[in-house]
């Protein structure tokens, strides 16, 4: 996030604030399953919910879109919580409860989860199939969006810049 800041500060400013514990215990509950310890950190520190007023309900989810990448963005515990709660792929074999979704497209169709067993990351594409262990970890993954952002404020990330303080996506 700091990187975020640093490149992107009007994309970064639109942030809003950490979870609360009450928060991920009640979700916690009403999904029937614990988040991995690294999705409660980083919940605590960046809950990523659209103010309630901004959520739209004709679509599977809401975020702030085009970070970490155009066409999805990472969830907030609430997002997290009605794409678990109404999974494309829940209910069959390419989709387990222990998985918790956190980066989405709008409709539900691809995105990442994480496994609250082990914290492994992997993902998800509706009529593909469901890779598990494609990060060993969060901070993997995390590893991997400076990375671009660090490339991105180089200068050097050929479909991605930053304009007014926004990255911009061609």
């Amino acid at each position: 996030m700091s990187l975020l800041r640093q490149h992107a500060p009007a994309d970064h400013a639109d942030l809003p604030g950490p979870a609360t514990e009450q928060m991920l215990a009640a979700a916690e509950e009403r999904m029937g399953v614990s988040l991995h310890g690294n999705l409660r950190t980083w919940l605590l520190q960046n809950n990523l919910d659209l103010p309630e007023e901004d959520v739209d309900d004709d679509v599977m989810c809401c975020g702030f879109d085009g970070f970490p990448d155009e066409g999805s963005f990472l969830l907030g515990i609430r997002a997290m919580e009605r794409l678990y709660a109404n999974h494309p792929l829940s209910g069959g074999s390419e989709w387990r409860e222990e998985w918790i979704p956190f980066l989405s497209d709008r409709d539900g169709w691809t995105g990442k989860f994480i496994d609250a067993r082990d914290g492994r990351i992997g993902r998800w594409f509706v009529g593909a199939p469901t890779v598990t262990g494609e990060y060993a970890s969060l901070a993997h993954y995390f590893d991997s969006v400076a990375e671009m952002l660090t490339r991105i404020g180089a200068g050097d990330c050929p479909v991605c810049s930053v304009a007014e303080g926004r990255l911009v996506w061609s």
